[in-house]
């Protein structure tokens, strides 16, 4: 902001000699400390030129405005202020100053400036003061802006900001040229600036063009790369291709050849569904010619159990005389109890499954007739026996009914009787069985099956033993060594019986 004050002429001569206002000799001497104390009322027209006033004007006339500063001397008359402000008596520092006078040098102009700068404009009397003191510290430059010269080595700024405090005659003119002289050399800075941003940009743009001229030596590198590559790749597709077309051609002649094959196997399996049909149409007669030779086969089978029966029946009653003649002490063992004593003697059992099934004859009268021979010994396929007649049943309910069942058959008849299970261990928790009755399970690594064979190979010849049991496998079994097979139902059906 300028810094503006009315005009000296303004102040009568009184304040002007109280302020200071003469402020040169008739040496041209500046003024000093000295010169502030109350001098003789004079007359204005006595006051040497250069004292501080402005030049008077016309009488009458309005005071010309003052010239705008350029920042730079506001900045320094603020400063060389701020600098002589602590060193005024109390009483002359104007009263919003005195606050300020107080802060520390590096805060004084800084914070202070806007205060410093109105009291100068609107008070001259201070101005005049503060003149004084700045004249003084200034020196010989002082004394020179007093006379209305300034020095040619001389800082325009600080030319500029004394003539504005002093005011000499042509003090506008001072203050005109320092302000071309600052802008002069703020343009010169501007210009050197530029000229400096200028170089920069030259010294970037060198840089700049160096790195494009290594990028585009990279970039022809690169293409010189590519180039090779495309050609390399062009040089493969061309292969690619030719590849191709050979492998088209193969797989035309593979799905010829496919074609053909086909056919051929077509006309295979059509051969061979023929046959198939011509080998169905055999086994069909293969079968129908095995069953009329089963049913021949059962016919000379039953003629075969009827002889058997009549000679069962002749030795029969040749045995109960034998045995009346031989008076026969009765025994405490049976050909069974051996058997069933050395399986007791292992002590684990384990089973497998039943084998194919065969059936005998399933009539109870018979099983009856082969239980009243003399001596007869009946020995039971257990599972065998309770799956096909009550499966529903849990394992544990099927041996306990059997069992029971048995027990009565033994009763009534007085024969061996002895029923036999699969089973890896001796079962535990088994009922007592009851008298005459006797239960084994087949031990480990063997089946009912070869149990019930062992029981019938212990029995000696001709004693009448009687397997029940619908496994064809084991009837046969039994049968080549005397036994009699009958099948499981003829057993069941003699239980409902019973």
């Amino acid at each position: 902001m300028p810094l503006t004050e009315p005009y000296d002429d303004h102040l009568q001569p009184e304040e002007q000699v109280a302020a200071g206002g003469n402020a040169a000799d008739l040496d041209g001497a500046a003024p000093t400390p000295g010169d502030l104390d109350p001098a003789p009322e004079r007359d204005p027209d006595d006051a040497e030129p250069g004292a501080g006033a402005a030049d008077p004007g016309p009488e009458g006339a309005a005071p010309e405005p003052e010239p705008i500063l350029p920042e730079p001397v506001r900045q320094r008359i603020v400063t060389l202020t701020a600098a002589v402000l602590p060193g005024l008596p109390l009483d002359e520092v104007p009263v919003p100053l005195r606050r300020v006078a107080k802060f520390a040098p590096n805060r004084r102009a800084r914070l202070g400036a806007p205060a410093i700068a109105a009291q100068l404009t609107a008070d001259p009397l201070f101005r005049q003061r503060v003149t004084a003191r700045v004249l003084a510290d200034a020196g010989d430059l002082g004394a020179a802006v007093v006379d209305g010269t300034a020095p040619a080595a001389a800082d325009p700024v600080e030319v500029a900001a004394l003539a504005y405090l002093a005011r000499p005659r042509g003090w506008r003119e001072l203050i005109e040229a320092s302000g071309a002289a600052v802008r002069a050399g703020v343009d010169s800075a501007v210009v050197a600036e530029l000229v400096r941003e200028a170089e920069q940009r030259a010294t970037r743009a060198e840089h700049d063009r160096a790195v494009a001229r290594v990028e585009a030596e990279k970039l022809r590198d690169e293409l010189a790369r590519v180039r090779e590559e495309i050609g390399q790749l062009r040089e493969e597709s061309r292969q690619l291709a030719r590849s191709l077309r050979e492998t088209q051609a193969r797989e035309r002649r593979a799905n010829e050849l496919l074609a053909t094959e086909r056919g051929r196997a077509a006309r295979a399996t059509a051969d061979v569904d023929a046959e198939l049909r011509r080998a169905r149409a055999r086994l069909a007669e293969a079968e129908a010619a095995a069953g009329v030779a089963r049913a021949s086969a059962k016919e000379a089978r039953s003629v075969d159990d009827a002889r058997l029966w009549l000679l069962l029946e002749t030795i029969g009653q040749a045995a109960v005389g034998l045995r009346r003649e031989l008076a026969l002490d009765p025994v405490d063992k049976l050909p069974a109890d051996f058997v069933a004593d050395a399986f007791a003697d292992q002590s684990a059992a384990t089973g497998a499954g039943a084998a194919a099934r065969a059936r005998d004859t399933d009539d109870p009268a018979r099983l009856d007739q082969l239980l009243a021979l003399p001596r007869a010994h009946l020995v039971v396929d257990g599972y065998n026996v309770t799956k096909r007649g009550f499966g529903e049943m849990s394992l544990e309910q099927q041996r306990k009914r059997l069992i029971t069942g048995l027990g009565g058959i033994a009763a009534q008849t007085g024969d061996e009787v002895t029923v036999v299970f699969d089973g890896a261990d001796r079962m535990h928790g088994l009922p007592p069985a009851p008298r005459g009755v006797r239960v084994l399970f087949s031990r480990k690594g063997e089946t009912a099956d070869e149990l019930i064979r062992r029981l019938v190979r212990a029995e000696p010849s001709g004693r009448p033993v009687v397997v029940v049991s619908s496994d064809r496998e084991v009837a046969d079994g039994v049968r080549r060594h005397g036994a009699y097979p009958l099948g499981a139902d003829s057993l069941l059906r003699r239980l409902a019986r019973s």
